[in-house]
């Protein structure tokens, strides 16, 4: 069964910062191929802890959209326990350049305990073992940032992660299944915060419409409004399904197609 596990659907840094929410990032089994997106503090504990358990060994690949605390903060213990502390060279991880040549995030001395390390650009395509992805355009935000489409043997998933809005996101991501991370509540114009709100997230899903959204990666604001009750107004206003993810859950990829 293909499906995805949010092993932490935290986004904003008090929320992380006081783990009001998990932060441990994503995990995506495809055609038998376990990736792990954005291991953010508490990813490693995160999966031994998980109901079943997710064995970091089975990991093909860590991906990072980008170098934040919140998207990479165990990415190194991750790849520890995908190689048995290097003891089993294997695996892929992939990043932006800023997150692998300046200020890296990866430390170097790991780099040589999976099979490649390969840097993410943008609007090109990627694969690992059978499963074939492409990056988007560069997103705004304050470092390099790409979101991600799977090409499913069915369909399209989309990763719509961390950005302000722009116009060409509706562009970018015409897919089946779309994750979007939703930070904001409302738009917050006194300060700069590159980050989606549920505003913009309900004219994405407006304008991609697509088959289900699933909405993670929630501030306090849209922590105290309940995502739940969030996401079912915007199915109902949009006419599209849209799920609030939470810690722990795990979707069938089959039945959100």
């Amino acid at each position: 069964m293909d499906y995805i596990k949010f092993l932490g659907t935290a986004g904003a840094r008090m929320v992380v910062a006081k783990q009001v929410r998990s932060s441990g990032g994503t995990w995506l089994c495809l055609g038998g191929v376990n990736l792990l997106l954005d291991p953010g503090p508490g990813a490693l504990v995160k999966c031994w802890s998980s109901k079943p358990k997710l064995d970091p060994t089975t990991l093909d690949a860590i991906i990072l959209s980008h170098k934040h605390l919140d998207h990479s903060g165990d990415v190194n213990a991750m790849i520890e326990a995908m190689t048995e502390g290097g003891f089993k060279r294997k695996g892929t991880v992939l990043a932006p350049d800023d997150a692998i040549n300046s200020d890296p995030v990866v430390f170097k001395y790991l780099r040589n305990y999976v099979d490649k390390v390969e840097v993410l650009k943008e609007e090109e395509g990627y694969s690992v073992n059978s499963i074939k992805f492409s990056t988007s355009k560069r997103h705004v935000h304050p470092v390099e940032t790409y979101g991600l489409t799977f090409h499913l043997t069915k369909g399209k998933l989309s990763f719509i992660t961390d950005t302000k809005y722009f116009p060409d996101l509706s562009k970018m991501y015409k897919s089946d299944i779309i994750v979007i991370n939703t930070v904001l509540l409302k738009p917050r114009n006194d300060v700069k915060i590159d980050h989606l709100s549920i505003e913009d997230t309900q004219i994405l899903i407006n304008e991609l419409r697509p088959k289900t959204a699933i909405l993670t990666h929630f501030g306090m604001s849209v922590l105290k409004a309940k995502p739940w009750e969030v996401a079912d107004r915007l199915s109902q206003e949009t006419g599209v399904k849209v799920i609030a993810a939470r810690d722990g859950m795990q979707l069938n990829i089959e039945e959100l197609l």
